[in-house]
């Protein structure tokens, strides 16, 4: 199974985003608002970074519980995992439960195409394992005796 394929599944859904300079406290406000985990950060369509409940959890604990000044660019990742279409389920399971991450960015190209979750990941895997279930019980029901 595809990358391809599991976005399929999330076709229509917006892709959460802000700006660099972009306060934390506008960033958890978007997050809170859209029920997200993650949001990607943009300047003029070009990803400049991807942030995460987690990340906006280390810096509360690195700067004491104080990010009323911290922007969007302080606290995201840089260089964050990404996946293409074309890349696997298997290698995004892989490379999200090497890096500790629950979310992947996917690209088209260079572009942004999307972003899925660890949970996007199993359901579309779990989707997969039902529907050969099925067929292996359909086909050992009409076995030739």
């Amino acid at each position: 199974m595809l990358i391809r394929e599991v976005m399929s599944v999330k076709a229509g859904v917006e892709i959460i985003s802000v700006e660099p300079d972009v306060s934390i406290a506008e960033v958890v406000k978007r997050m809170a608002v859209h029920d997200v985990g993650s949001l990607v950060v943009i300047r003029d369509g070009t990803l400049m970074g991807f942030l995460t409940e987690r990340l906006i959890l280390r810096g509360l604990h690195a700067r004491g519980c104080a990010l009323t000044e911290a922007k969007a660019s302080d606290l995201m990742e840089k260089e964050p995992l990404v996946a293409t279409l074309d890349d696997s389920v298997d290698y995004a399971r892989d490379a999200m439960t090497k890096s500790h991450t629950s979310h992947l960015v996917v690209l088209d190209g260079n572009k942004l195409f999307g972003v899925i979750s660890f949970h996007d990941v199993a359901r579309a895997c779990l989707k997969e394992a039902n529907f050969e279930n099925a067929l292996l019980k359909r086909y050992i029901k009409h076995w030739p005796e």
